[in-house]
């Protein structure tokens, strides 16, 4: 039989601390807006946790797995990746991280997975698929793809009640603008209290997918602005929220058809770096150092990011990057875990693969060292290919053919 725990533990930071996710963004919070949290379901001894910050250092992310009571390759850590979050990865997401809320944040992780096993009850497990909310949109191509899908879990104590309520979309959770300056989950807070208000008592998660080349319709360079935007603010949320919300509760649900067969796989593979800029680092730090004599704020904003990763990490040795591809099968529900930010065309080839069994293709598992785009997007160039590893705190970029490693990995953990 089937066992399934739940937990949420509130991780919300105090005013005063550093948000991570806008490099034009360099004031501290005021306050909150809607809660942060930590949200672990544990079916058997596999547990699937979302944490409400902008990426999980693969060192912590580690810990968390070897500190908890479940076997350490069972669990697949994420994050939701909203960009209304405080800094959360040592070195990285263009901001310092405070040590202490790292701790709590860490702590809060492994809590959440064993107070989830601890209350664990008989369960069963039903999925279905909503329809497209039609709310992401490919930021670098008109008609470039989209994974479209809608999955939804429920998952039931014996005696009828939700324990469970888990949904993922692949829409980038940055709605909310550089201009904001409170903690919140994003869009993602909206869709899990409509689900929580649909089944009392249930405990809703939003696993965020490869949203890598996907938001609600403005381009990265957008986000260099501390200008306020109707189309990005809390009422914008609100109602990308309740569409995605809608669609995940009119979705027809069945009991899964595996039975009760729960098992975990992950495995390990090496990502090399390569370096996109033509200039020693030396001489790109005194080039931008120049520039910004005269540059507009905002564009000084991101220079000053740039001539820290010049002076910085750009230093660094191009060593691999040590990469985790994860999967749960829970009784014939796939849920894929992977690391960094995933294009679109990844995350449909492994659903291709999976030949239209319910899936869930998360990013932003394990680790988020940045974007990790299909070898094809590296002729158009762009922020995710060529500038976005500076905010990350990278030496360099991922190498082309990295998200095709990570897709057969993926693929090869399901023997497809």
């Amino acid at each position: 039989m089937i066992s399934a725990g739940v937990c949420c533990i509130d991780i919300t930071p105090p005013a005063g601390l550093a948000m991570s996710g806008f490099g034009a963004r360099t004031e501290p919070a005021l306050g909150a807006h809607d809660p942060l949290t930590v949200r672990a379901v544990v079916v058997n001894d596999t547990a699937l946790v979302v944490a409400d910050v902008l990426g999980l250092h693969e060192q912590m992310s580690r810990r968390i797995r070897e500190r908890c009571g479940l076997p350490a390759h069972k669990v697949v850590l994420s994050a939701l990746h909203t960009h209304g979050g405080p800094a959360s990865m040592v070195g990285r997401g263009g901001a310092e991280a405070d040590p202490s809320y790292l701790d709590r944040l860490e702590a809060a992780c492994v809590s959440a997975i064993d107070r989830a096993a601890a209350g664990a009850v008989p369960a069963r497990i039903l999925t279905g698929h909503g329809a497209d909310p039609d709310v992401a949109r490919n930021r670098r191509h008109a008609d470039g793809p989209l994974d479209r899908s809608l999955p939804v879990v429920r998952i039931e104590a014996l005696d009828g009640r939700v324990l469970a309520a888990i949904t993922s979309y692949a829409c980038h959770p940055v709605v909310l603008g550089a201009d904001n300056r409170l903690w919140t989950a994003d869009y993602p807070h909206v869709v899990r209290a409509q689900l929580e208000a649909a089944w009392p008592g249930a405990m809703a998660i939003f696993a965020t997918g490869c949203c890598g080349d996907a938001n609600t319709g403005h381009s990265a360079q957008a986000s260099i602005s501390l200008a306020a935007n109707r189309s990005r603010s809390f009422a914008a949320a609100e109602g990308i929220g309740a569409r995605i919300a809608d669609a995940a509760l009119a979705a027809a649900m069945q009991p899964v058809d595996g039975g009760t067969t729960v098992m975990a796989r992950d495995c390990h593979l090496s990502l090399d770096l390569a370096r996109r800029e033509s200039l020693p680092p030396q001489e790109l730090a005194r080039l931008w150092r120049g520039e910004r004599l005269q540059a507009e704020p905002m564009r000084a904003l991101m220079l000053d990011h740039w001539i820290r990763w010049a002076e910085g990490p750009a230093c660094d040795d191009l060593a691999p990057w040590p990469a985790r591809v994860s999967m749960l099968d829970w009784a014939g529900l796939a849920i894929v875990g992977l690391p960094g930010e995933i294009f679109a065309e990844t995350a449909l080839a492994i659903r291709m693969a999976l030949g239209g069994r319910p899936a869930l293709v998360l990013g932003f598992a394990e680790g988020n060292p940045g974007y990790i785009p299909p070898a094809a997007e590296y002729a158009f160039g762009g922020y995710e290919v060529d500038e976005a590893h500076r905010y990350y705190g990278m030496p360099a970029g991922f190498a082309a053919g990295s998200a095709e490693a990570l897709c057969a990995a993926a693929c090869g953990l399901f023997g497809r």
